[in-house]
């Protein structure tokens, strides 16, 4: 569980044999020498009805929490949906590990179709504006949410950004989500689509790691794809890591700083865009 919004799964087993409730901190602990190297291999806190482990928390109350927070993030989503659906605004939800090339990508995005439809973009991290600020070099308007210790962004957040944007009829809305591949996973926005970022220079076992977040993308983008030749990547290793968590995930190959694969890129959000398109007027 999140020790800051209470969202994940989990509970703490030790080689598939769950452990005992935890000591207090204030009790002491006591260790023993494992009979086998094998008793040491691994710690596994995802597994069980909570999903994870809380100090003096039991994994009842977890589940409550967790239910309760996602069900109230769930109504400010549905409440952002239909907003978006009124005004045939398309929103996408960028999420990966920081480091992935988001903000890169997403000024080389609005770059290439700025000119082609009306561009917004919320961006997320717990701290600065730094990336808001390369987003409205651009020329399209950019609005920064800080997180603090928080450690993605919820609906209500988009909810209270909305309420300070002016978001035109058929455009287009990016969400650039803290850098993080666990807690965003659980956490609907009320956009269109999450796109998951993966960039070459992170391992090809991201998607094993981190499942969750590559089971609810609906497309995966491969950045970072100049650097292949000084990097010991398979992509296709990558790729089938992904079909194995989620099978048929469409992915993209890219480089955001050389263009490759950009125009594909595009592509895919001027067609999957259509939908969404408005049946209503502003106002």
């Amino acid at each position: 569980m999140c020790t800051t919004c209470g969202c994940g799964n989990g509970q703490t087993h030790i080689n598939d044999k769950p452990m005992s409730a935890p000591p207090r901190p204030d009790q002491p602990m006591h260790f023993r020498s494992p009979a086998h190297p094998r008793d040491i291999d691994t710690i596994d806190s995802g597994i069980g009805i909570a999903g994870t482990h809380a100090p003096g928390m039991s994994r009842a109350r977890m589940v409550r929490i967790e239910r309760d927070i996602l069900t109230q993030n769930n109504q400010w989503a549905q409440r952002n949906r239909n907003y978006f659906s009124a005004h045939g605004i398309f929103a996408l939800n960028l999420v990966s590990s920081p480091g992935s090339g988001k903000t890169t990508l997403l000024v080389d995005t609005i770059v290439r179709l700025r000119d082609r439809l009306p561009i917004t973009v919320i961006e997320g991290d717990q701290q600065t504006d730094h990336d808001a600020a390369r987003i409205r070099a651009t020329g399209v308007p950019a609005l920064q949410i800080n997180t603090g210790k928080g450690c993605h962004l919820d609906a209500h957040m988009i909810d209270r950004a909305l309420q300070q944007l002016t978001l035109q009829h058929d455009s287009l809305l990016f969400i650039e989500n803290v850098g993080n591949l666990v807690c965003p996973s659980a956490f609907d926005l009320g956009e269109a689509h999450k796109v998951v970022i993966l960039s070459v220079t992170e391992g090809e076992d991201k998607p094993l790691k981190y499942p969750d977040m590559f089971h609810a993308a609906d497309l995966m983008l491969l950045n970072k794809c100049d650097l292949l030749p000084y990097l010991n990547f398979d992509v296709d290793l990558a790729i089938e890591y992904a079909y194995r968590v989620h099978p048929g995930l469409p992915v993209i190959r890219l480089s955001a700083t050389q263009g490759s694969g950009m125009q594909a890129w595009c592509d895919w959000i001027m067609a999957n865009r259509h939908p969404m398109k408005s049946r209503s007027t502003l106002g």
